[in-house]
């Protein structure tokens, strides 16, 4: 018997099962546990994706201008198509809706939204009910569609039911339910390359009041508007202290690589190629604004030599029409500083300024300008559209009128013609030479925010890009030199389509 029960307690035959019995419960648990993490993890990403989805559809309507809050309900609610899975409704389509676009917040379907003027600077910083009046936009669509930056997205959480059997250790049948949600913020980013680094201030920026001195045009009024279109506006430098403010301009950070002397400055704004490349919300102005030959940058695309020299490769080539009302003061086929220049002498006249210049206090004109006396001293016996007869065009309008029929090298009754001397740099017909590229900001806004526009300030929000036409050389490089320009064109709903080759807009996802 001893014997037997020995052998018995030395005897591990059968252990394994003893062990799995023991294990079982264990083993199956995690199982469980393994499984339904793996189908909440795969609901949230369902989830996530369509929330990701929805913002990046509403973000990309987000670019400031009217209509822009029900662009983005109806992007979300016709261009996204989500399933979800997993969850306790089993599979079904997440849908938006389209209440109207006149809310800064609003949901609809499965999902909710609000636009946002601005995000935390930090990604730990969450924004929640606490503090979503610091970022909300202005719930008057008016204001709050021109400063909406981003759309904050969330998906009602959906129910899911666990396999584990959590109630069974906890004792509470609750344990074994819970929900999964998703939240996602994306902005609009719109931005330009091969841009001049020349910032303008607004001419139409409007005070605290909300008037301006620009006869009560916003500036995307302006440019929808011909008659407005064709205003000459001076424009003058930033620099030594002066305050930034509508129809003053400076210079932006050059890209890098290029350097931070004055006539590494001058070069980027003098080249028919610039490489600048500059994000909507975030542009930092030049150190110190200094003028150096910047005059010379502006001049060389009317055929005029650099006073210091340089500027002498063909990307710094004139405007295939220079025409400008001047003449060397001597003779030969040379390419003439501006000081051998004599201007609007007999029979030589170069595009007219305003009649008269009510507006920016002085320094915009009313868009009545000399186009008779303009075009009989260059083409008396050219004809003109006769529709000029009734609405006057800009000066743009008559200048590529002048390239597309011909009329370039057509002489004035004093001899000028439109054509660069043979002993300029060849003109550069790739890109139009004459156009001044710049990021248009609210001055007023960013210096009393407590901006210096005349030295480094980065971060700077961008109100358009914009193109202007250079109607005359600039006739100085002093720092109250004027550069004579008409609007042509801006970015965003109101531009007429010109800039779209140097714009890179985008949706992106933050968070």
């Amino acid at each position: 018997m001893l014997r037997t029960i020995r052998e018995f307690w030395d005897d591990q035959r059968g252990i394994a099962m003893i062990l799995v019995a023991i294990m079982l419960p264990v083993i199956v648990g995690f199982a469980l546990l393994a499984i339904d993490m793996s189908r909440a993890n795969n609901l949230h990403n369902d989830l996530q994706k369509a929330t990701d989805a929805f913002a990046l559809a509403g973000a990309a309507e987000l670019d400031g201008s009217t209509g822009s809050w029900a662009r983005a309900e109806r992007a979300m609610a016709t261009l996204v198509h989500n399933e979800s899975n997993f969850s306790t409704s089993g599979r079904f389509t997440l849908a938006a809706g389209q209440p109207g676009g006149t809310a800064n917040c609003n949901s609809a379907g499965n999902i909710s939204w609000c636009f946002l003027k601005a995000i935390p600077a930090a990604d730990s910083t969450q924004i929640t009910a606490a503090n979503l009046a610091t970022y909300l936009a202005d719930a008057d669509p008016a204001i709050g569609q021109l400063e909406t930056q981003f759309i904050q997205v969330t998906v009602a959480p959906n129910g899911f039911d666990a396999i584990f059997p959590a109630s069974f250790i906890s004792g509470n049948a609750a344990d074994n339910s819970f929900t999964v949600g998703a939240v996602a913020v994306a902005g609009f980013v719109s931005g330009v390359c091969d841009f001049t680094p020349v910032f303008i201030c607004n001419p139409y920026e409007m005070d605290a009041n909300g008037t301006n001195t620009a006869g009560g045009y916003t500036l995307k009024q302006a440019v929808s508007d011909p008659a407005v279109r064709r205003r000459l506006i001076e424009l003058r430098k930033v620099g030594n202290g002066a305050a930034a403010g509508p129809g003053n301009f400076g210079f932006l950070e050059p890209p890098a690589g290029v350097g931070n002397g004055a006539q590494a400055l001058a070069e980027t704004i003098a080249t028919s190629k610039p490489i600048g490349c500059y994000e909507s919300g975030h542009v930092s102005t030049k150190t110190g604004q200094n003028a150096g030959p910047v005059q010379d940058a502006f001049n060389v695309r009317f055929g005029i030599r650099a006073t210091g020299g340089g500027f002498n490769s063909a990307v710094y080539g004139p405007a295939s029409n220079v025409r400008k009302g001047a003449v060397p003061s001597s003779k030969g086929n040379q390419c003439p500083q501006f000081n051998q220049l004599t201007f609007n002498g007999p029979g030589n006249m170069g595009l007219p300024r305003d009649a008269t210049t009510p507006y920016m206090n002085g320094r915009m004109g009313d868009g009545n300008w000399n186009l008779s006396g303009y075009w009989s001293t260059n083409f008396s016996s050219a004809s003109h559209p006769s529709s000029w007869d009734t609405t006057k065009p800009s000066r743009y309008d008559v200048y590529k009128y002048e390239i597309a029929q011909g009329l370039v090298g057509t002489a004035s009754t004093g001899g000028e013609v439109g054509t660069p001397a043979n002993a300029c740099q060849p003109p550069v017909t790739s890109v139009d030479r004459r156009l001044l590229y710049g990021a248009i900001l609210n001055c007023n806004a960013l210096e009393a925010a407590g901006n210096d526009l005349s030295g480094h300030s980065t971060n700077l929000p961008v109100e358009a890009f914009g193109s202007f036409f250079l109607t005359e050389p600039v006739p100085s490089a002093s720092d109250d030199a004027s550069v004579m320009v008409e609007l042509v064109d801006v970015t965003g709903a109101n531009g007429q389509g010109t800039l779209n080759s140097f714009v890179r807009d985008e949706a992106q996802l933050y968070r």
